[in-house]
């Protein structure tokens, strides 16, 4: 898996020789700025959607009052800033550890060198690192803001904030939670700190559909995250970072990622059964479950991993596109 957060599809270009991206080796990096949001990867959306998800389980009349939206901008803007950081780090560390010189290098041609410019040598190490701790220092900021504007402040929302907001960041810096092998457990959790603290910040408590929703919003990433794995797997095992994919083999992999595809199913259908959600719930994930059969048939039977990330991209919106008319449906049938 790369060391970032970002969602990187598989239709990006060739990779470009450091000519092509502007910079050539022994030159000076040129303006920092766009170097910054290229390595901050904001275009990259699919965590930030969990603010739709949050929205929309809100009741109605309190979707656009005083309270509720400044703190809904308050966290996004902390959202996008902490995934910026985490990012950056992760990209100081792909450079310094070699992981990503193998993985945007000419050997692999489903990536542009022009999506790192540590090894494109558009962005030098140290502005990169001040990048990432400005970024940070930012979130932190918002969040803050977030929490003064918030109408709740439940303790168990605090303090799931203030968590969220030390570890999002360590993905692939400080803790490093990729190498013990935990990253497939970070990104999900990453899904679920985007949702549950704001929703009890927002409503002072938690439901068990916004339980439910949360759960399969971290689940996303997730389930695109680890088609990246057999990908990447030699430049992990240069690197000795413990990806799902590195111990498994080819078919014990794709049992993996079957697994989670049937957890994710699993969760649907049983939240009608346990009263989180009204008894139509699973009929409108067919699309979706659709999409994870197109996903594992491309990515895992034939074998075209990024491929099946960028279906799995797809897939994710498709969810939370899903989630959000259920909860506006469900709202209106109150």
């Amino acid at each position: 898996m790369t060391s970032d957060l970002g969602s990187e599809t598989a239709t990006e270009p060739p990779p470009q020789d450091v000519g092509d991206v502007g910079v050539r080796p022994g030159r000076h990096p040129g303006p920092r700025l766009p170097a910054c949001l290229r390595s901050a990867k904001l275009g990259m959306v699919d965590h930030y959607l969990s603010l739709a998800v949050v929205w929309s389980l809100l009741p109605a009349a309190q979707r656009f009052d005083g309270a509720s939206l400044p703190t809904l901008l308050a966290f996004l803007l902390g959202e996008v800033c902490l995934v910026a950081a985490a990012v950056a780090f992760g990209d100081v560390t792909g450079h310094r550890d070699g992981s990503d010189a193998a993985h945007y290098g000419p050997d692999a041609p489903g990536r542009a060198l022009s999506r790192k410019p540590l090894p494109a040598e558009a962005l030098t190490e140290a502005a990169a690192v001040r990048f990432a701790w400005g970024a940070l220092l930012a979130g932190w900021l918002c969040w803050t803001v977030a929490l003064v504007c918030a109408p709740h402040r439940p303790v168990w929302a605090v303090l799931a904030l203030a968590a969220a907001a030390v570890l999002v960041p360590q993905y692939s810096w400080g803790l490093r939670f990729t190498f013990p092998g935990l990253q497939e457990v970070n990104l999900a959790v990453v899904g679920w700190a985007f949702v549950l603290p704001l929703f009890g910040l927002l409503t002072g408590e938690f439901t068990g559909l916004a339980v439910v929703e949360a759960f399969l919003f971290g689940l996303g990433p997730v389930l695109f995250g680890v088609y990246s794995n057999p990908h990447d797997v030699e430049g992990d095992r240069v690197v000795g970072r413990p990806t799902a994919a590195r111990p498994l083999s080819l078919a014990g992999n794709r049992r993996f990622v079957g697994a989670l595809s049937v957890v994710e199913t699993t969760v649907i259908v049983s939240a009608p059964l346990l009263g989180t959600a009204p008894w139509w719930f699973p009929l409108a994930f067919v699309p979706l479950k659709a999409t994870r059969v197109r996903q594992f048939t491309v990515g895992m039977v034939r074998g075209d991993v990024l491929r099946g990330r960028l279906i799995g991209i797809r897939a994710h919106r498709i969810l939370v596109v899903t989630l959000v008319a259920v909860n506006l449906l469900n709202t209106s049938l109150a």
